[in-house]
């Protein structure tokens, strides 16, 4: 697997549990403390999210 896909992938994954959780991207964001538009990337798989903000997830 190369690197978009991982991207993609996880990106897909959080966006999942966000789902279940019944958070809008603009809640969840808020409560880890991230900006709204950044969050969204990650979850479309376009951003490479350090692992300080994958603590937060």
């Amino acid at each position: 697997m190369n690197e978009n896909d991982f991207l993609k992938k996880f990106g897909q994954r959080i966006k999942e549990l966000r789902i279940e959780t019944g958070l809008s991207q603009e809640k969840f964001a808020l409560k880890i403390e991230m900006d709204r538009t950044y969050f969204s990337s990650v979850e479309a798989g376009r951003r490479n999210i350090s692992i300080c903000n994958i603590k937060k997830l």
